[in-house]
């Protein structure tokens, strides 16, 4: 068994124990125990009521976070003819066809989220092993397979970030960076669990939201109360 670090044991008796917090308060503990010379990202770990393997009990989808992630992220467009000039002059990092079909196919991968206009799903589509199990297969429940690439690329730069469920109905994804101001990152935190709580599937029964969690990078949890998991206060 690891034995933790001093920097994180120290870290770690900052936070209650049995404890659940505000989400305010959560905020700003998380801030206080980053344990990192770096800036820290700072995760959200939502538990839900859900069992994925049903089609009627699946949660995905995209948000824009008010204040982004803190991260830059490359974009890549397939598209042609105006709409790749549109996905150029909307500040898309590399826009193509088969070109970058090739490049990939050759285990390029410099990018973080890819978007293609429908009529390039032919050829995207023969890309699926390889972009799949890197999360980067285009797919329009998350906006990204659309004629509105400059929409597309826009969000994804100003901070859209994806959301689903894993095997065990969990959903984790990051908030924005320990440098953010703490109302900054709690209007972030708020904006993704209003947004689950809207996204409830119909299938859903009992108690939907069971365990939430806020943490930085190699640093302790911070439970949230989930009665309160909706509030800015």
């Amino acid at each position: 068994m690891t034995k933790a670090g001093k920097k994180y044991t120290d870290a770690a008796k900052l936070i209650e124990a049995g404890k659940a917090y505000t989400p305010k308060e959560a905020v700003e503990l998380v801030k206080k125990t980053s344990v990192t010379k770096f800036d820290s990202t700072v995760e959200c770990s939502v538990r839900l009521g859900v069992d994925p393997k049903y089609a009627d009990k699946q949660v995905r989808g995209a948000l824009v976070l008010p204040h982004g992630t803190g991260k830059s992220k490359t974009v890549l467009v397939f598209a042609r003819g105006a709409k790749a000039q549109e996905a150029q002059d909307a500040g898309a990092d590399f826009v193509g066809a088969e070109e970058l079909a090739d490049k990939i196919k050759g285990g390029w991968f410099d990018f973080d989220v890819c978007v293609a206009t429908p009529d390039m799903m032919g050829v995207v589509g023969r890309l699926g092993k390889l972009l799949g199990p890197k999360g980067l297969m285009p797919n329009p429940k998350v906006g990204t397979v659309t004629m509105d690439v400059t929409r597309a690329v826009n969000e994804i730069k100003a901070g859209k970030i994806e959301y689903r469920t894993d095997k065990a109905g969990n959903v984790q994804t990051s908030i924005g960076k320990v440098s953010f101001d703490a109302d900054k990152l709690l209007d972030n935190y708020i904006t993704l669990i209003s947004t689950l709580i809207k996204v409830k599937p119909s299938g859903a029964k009992g108690q939907y939201i069971k365990s939430v969690t806020l943490s930085t990078t190699m640093g302790p949890g911070v439970h949230i109360d989930v009665l309160k998991a909706d509030s800015n206060k």
